[in-house]
Formats: C-alpha cells, structure tokens, sequence
C-alpha cells in the first residue's frame, strides 16, 4: 500500500538563512544540460545561483557537519550536481517543512529537496521530479529485546517521528504506546537510552541511525512504496528539465547508488 505522506510540517519555524557553495565531484562528462524554453533556459530567482529550501535538519538528508556550519547530506550532495549541471553556485536555504509542502518555497527558492515523499495532495502544488529513493517503513529493535514484528510489538513503547508516516502507520496497526518525537535525533537518543523499546520510521533514517550501533537491527520491513522526489514550481518546467537531466546522468553513471552507498551504506 502506498502511504500518501512522509514528512509534514514540524514546530519549528525556519529561523536561519544558510548559503553554501558546495564544491562539485565528479566528472564533468555527461553532464546534463539545462533544456531551452521560451526564455532560453531554466530562470533562476537570483541570476547565477540556483537556490534550494531544505529543512534543516534531516539526518542523513541534509544536516550542518559537526564543529561547522558547513551542510552536508544525501539531498545536499545532490543539489550541489543539480548545481554544477546548471552552471550555478548552490545557496541553500534552512526552510520549514511547512513551507515547502505547501509550495510556498516557490518565492525563496527554485527548487525544494527535503526527503519529500511525492504524493498526489503535494503534486497540485509543484511538480515533481523522477523518483530518486524509494523509502519505505521499517521497524528497529534491540537485539534480544523479543521485538520481532508488529504483534511483538503492541504492548511496547515505540518511538516515531510526530507527524510522519511512520506514526501513523504505527497507529493503524494497532501499537498501543507510541511515543511521538520531533525529530529522528531525538527519536533515536530514546532508543539507546532504553526509553522505548522500538522504532518505527523510514528505512533510510533508521538505517543510518543504528548503522553503529551493533546491538540494534531492523527486525520487518514494511513496503508503503514510498518515494521521494525533488519539488519545482508549476510553471517552471525548464528548471524540472534540469533537475531530472542530472538524476538521469547520477542513475546512468552509477554515481547515485554511490550516494546511496555512502549515507545508507550497502543495501
């Protein structure tokens, strides 16, 4: 089944403006080229910048490095060969999830990427790129702690992140102690600290959460066909061009299971 929502608005407005010129990788062979239209091209709000609304932070997505206020993550590391593809520098802008959901983005930023689940509601407010993550639910346990699916699990405290997928598929299976969190960070912390016994969240968050913690797996996984897409606004096709041209390119290159590699780690 197919779960119409992934990340909804959380409590904190967006407070801070941080810019950021990531250095491009790669190759520059094959790179997408930005596809002409009426106004010879995609229009960027600032001429020679492509500016991106991410809400920050979203651990592994996007996410300041420790000690520094340099972002770095899956989305970030794609935005920067959206960039690089469109011959602009990245500025990036820590939005609210509120913001862009709703579409709103659209007067801050050129493009929204933001672990953004594409769902009908979203799609009659921008467009969406090609998929580039399917990221469905799991469920994480302690090893030993006699969590082995949903059953195991109807009595115990489970953590999800509030507003999620992850919480409202808990609640539609029938757990009955579901602990809501604002965010992963905090969800996890729960975890390690013995305050619930269970996670339930998207695969990749709860993947890179637990991926050094040796005492902690994923003990079910559930598909919801979740995927998650780049927004653009309505009536920006040239910059939607752009922006699936470079998925195109990381998907032909095999850079993006590279990407994928780095921040999920093997799949």
């Amino acid at each position: 089944m197919r779960l119409t929502k992934k990340r909804f608005a959380t409590t904190l407005a967006a407070t801070s403006v941080a810019l950021l010129a990531l250095t491009a990788c790669g190759s520059d062979s094959g790179s997408a080229e930005p596809s002409a239209d009426a106004a010879g091209g995609p229009s960027f709000l600032t001429a020679g910048k492509l500016t991106v609304c991410s809400d920050i932070p979203y651990v592994p997505f996007e996410f300041k490095e420790k000690d520094s206020d340099k972002i770095v993550g899956f989305d970030m590391d794609i935005a920067a060969e959206i960039a690089k593809d469109a011959k602009a520098e990245l500025n990036v802008i820590d939005a609210s999830f509120d913001s862009i959901e709703s579409g709103l983005f659209k007067s801050q930023c050129d493009i929204a990427i933001s672990s953004l689940s594409i769902t009908e509601a979203r799609a009659k407010k921008m467009n969406f790129s090609t998929p580039y993550l399917d990221d469905d639910l799991v469920l994480v346990a302690k090893n030993g702690s006699g969590i082995t699916d949903l059953e195991t699990s109807k009595d115990k405290k489970v953590g999800v992140q509030q507003a999620t997928t992850g919480e409202k598929y808990a609640k539609e299976q029938g757990l009955t102690q579901v602990v809501g969190y604002e965010d992963a960070g905090l969800q996890t912390q729960a975890l390690l600290a013995g305050q619930v016994s269970g996670l339930l969240g998207n695969q990749s968050v709860m993947r890179y959460s637990i991926k050094d913690h040796k005492d902690f797996a994923v003990v079910a996984e559930f598909k919801t066909g979740e995927q998650l897409g780049i927004g653009v606004p309505l009536e920006k096709d040239a910059t939607l061009t752009l922006v699936d041209g470079t998925l195109k390119r990381l998907a032909d290159s095999g850079e993006m299971d590279k990407l994928k590699a780095k921040w999920f780690g093997e799949q």
